[in-house]
């Protein structure tokens, strides 16, 4: 198989509309009021209201990109390359969350944490509010991070989002919650995809997890967690809250084979084909056992599965620029860069670009990967299953939805709790 070499010119378009897409997520509201002055159901509203949709910004400046590299260098060169990203975390992404977006999942969940929640000595709002921001997140470390995202996001939502709780509320608890799933999913080696992209490579398994990442990450869930739930117990106990878990009772069957889904998925993670054709039998199981399930959040999840296939197809574009920043940096510099930089790529994909350079030592490669997963809740782009938690979320917060800034905004203070944790324990 030939090596395609890209010129100067494809290198450098890649990299401005790579810009131009992170502007874009920024400037999501900004198209939302442009939408409002054309009339309403006209084909101009409707185009800037599909621009002011975060899920969809990496698709279409991927698109744009293979346009032009198709009339750059031919529609071949830019088939090419296109078949040679590895789609196989948007697919993975996409299934488990539709699959843990079922009501046998979500209801499962649900019990647990109420489980958990009792025994703790709290008012029950404060108490069920800290557990699904400390253990869900921990458990991302089994069931994988994109479903705790799914799951807890789920959880908020009915919970607490559609209450009236305020603003300041909704965005403090969407940043620890961002934060707490990217960290808490170090306790193993194949939940959270900035360590799955170099584990195998780098020989870290169960036991270099526990002891360098899974209980620092940990800690840093529990500290955040207790922070928020302490700033807004009055908020907290002013809430209706319903310590029964919500919607009808599933049989334990369907439970269980659901489950059985998602745990198959999660064994054959990287074989897309086997993904898929478990998924077509899931949508055969839960058509056969409807009446024990709602709708599936299929739009949600081809949203999710198209906005990280446009960063797939973009970012593998960004190396040239990132693998020399990484080669030449100290490692404290290398941590607080990876940290920077997590920011505004996916950590996914700046993990991998480490697994590209051999001189890597090893507390280069733990300032790497404890950087990448720090940082990963301060914009949406920064953790794969960051844009399910966002587009389950974004309607809580009203018509104009989710603010990139504020969520970032958010995200500090957690961020900066989890970066002491993982640099000086």
């Amino acid at each position: 198989m030939s090596i395609v070499v890209y010129s100067p010119i494809i290198e450098w378009t890649a990299a401005v509309l790579f810009g131009v897409a992170i502007l874009h997520i920024f400037l999501v509201k900004w198209f939302h009021h442009i939408a409002g002055k054309f009339p309403e159901g006209s084909v101009a509203e409707n185009i800037f209201h599909l621009l002011g949709e975060v899920e969809i910004v990496f698709g279409f400046w991927a698109a744009v990109f293979l346009g032009i590299l198709g009339i750059q260098m031919g529609s071949q060169a830019a088939i090419s390359y296109l078949e040679s990203r590895n789609f196989v975390e948007p697919t993975f992404v996409f299934v488990v969350l539709v699959i843990c977006a079922g009501r046998p999942i979500l209801s499962g969940a649900e019990n647990l944490i109420t489980v958990i929640a009792r025994l703790l000595p709290l008012p029950p709002a404060i108490a069920y509010y800290f557990v699904v921001l400390t253990a869900g997140p921990i458990l991302g470390s089994f069931i994988t991070e994109p479903a705790a995202m799914t799951v807890r996001a789920l959880l908020l939502l009915n919970k607490f989002y559609k209450k009236q709780t305020s603003d300041q509320f909704k965005y403090a608890t969407l940043g620890v919650l961002f934060v707490n799933v990217s960290i808490g999913g170090t306790l193993t080696h194949f939940a959270a995809p900035p360590v799955l992209m170099v584990a195998s490579k780098w020989g870290w398994g169960l036991q270099e997890m526990l002891s360098n990442f899974g209980w620092k990450g940990a800690l840093a869930c529990f500290i955040s967690a207790a922070i928020v739930s302490f700033r807004f117990r009055k908020d907290l106990n002013n809430i209706s809250f319903d310590k029964k878990p919500s919607g009808q009772k599933i049989p334990i069957g369907v439970t269980i084979i659901h489950l059985i889904f998602l745990a198959a998925v999660v064994t054959f993670s990287h074989h897309p084909i086997l993904i898929i054709g478990l998924f077509l039998f899931f949508l055969g199981f839960v058509q056969v056992t409807s009446k024990h399930h709602e709708d599936l959040k299929l739009k949600e999840g081809l949203l999710v599965a198209f906005f990280l296939g446009g960063l797939v197809v973009i970012g593998g574009m960004q190396g040239w620029w990132l693998e020399p920043i990484l080669s030449k940096l100290t490692n404290s510099h290398l941590y607080l860069s990876a940290i920077g930089l997590t920011a505004f790529t996916d950590n996914a994909a700046l993990t991998y670009l480490g697994t590209l350079v051999p001189s890597l030592s090893e507390s280069s490669r733990y300032a790497l990967v404890a950087g990448a997963v720090v940082g990963g809740g301060l914009t949406v782009i920064a953790n794969a299953p960051n844009p399910a938690g966002f587009s389950i979320l974004q309607d809580a917060f009203g018509d104009e939805g989710i603010s990139p800034l504020k969520l970032f905004y958010s995200a500090l203070p957690p961020t900066l709790i989890a970066g002491l944790c993982y640099w000086f324990l």
